[in-house]
């Protein structure tokens, strides 16, 4: 199984500062549409397939993967996607919440396994060390919160 995580300041000294609704609204747009989030050309399609208070369905193309998720709210709390179909099976988890000094923080974490994959066989360490990595979850938030300020910038959270 790969288990990562990852915990990141919301406002960093020297970034315009972002409140936990605006954060929030972020998060909500880049599960209805990660293409607004990832790198160009990564996401060739996201789109929206079902819909209710709690949750939505979408089904992407990501890195050449088609794949379904159930995306559940815990409204500015949490976003939780549950990998249905796809190359990776579990969760992944985008998590706001202040600390011990009440700043806002944003934790990433997932419990994920590849699909007919052997148990901690060599390509579920490769994604292990993907995740851990510099260019892993902890750079995905960083990139999400700098996307949130760039879309905020242009009214459009």
């Amino acid at each position: 199984m790969i288990y990562s995580t990852a915990t990141v300041p919301v406002n960093p000294e020297g970034e315009t500062p972002l409140s936990r609704a605006q954060t929030w609204a972020g998060l909500v747009l880049k599960a209805r549409d990660a293409r607004l989030f990832l790198p160009p050309g990564l996401c060739t399609r996201c789109d929206v397939v079902e819909e209710s208070a709690t949750h939505i369905v979408r089904e992407a193309t990501i890195a050449g993967a088609d794949l379904r998720e159930i995306i559940a709210f815990e409204p500015e709390s949490k976003v939780t996607f549950f990998q249905a179909t796809g190359p990776r099976e579990g969760v992944i988890v985008n998590e706001l919440f202040e600390d011990e000094a009440g700043a806002l923080q944003l934790r990433f974490y997932c419990y994920l396994g590849l699909r007919g994959g052997e148990p901690d066989g060599p390509e579920e360490r490769a994604e292990q060390a993907q995740f851990d990595s510099d260019k892993g979850y902890r750079a995905a938030l960083l990139s999400t919160l700098k996307r949130t300020r760039e879309l905020l910038a242009k009214d459009r959270i």
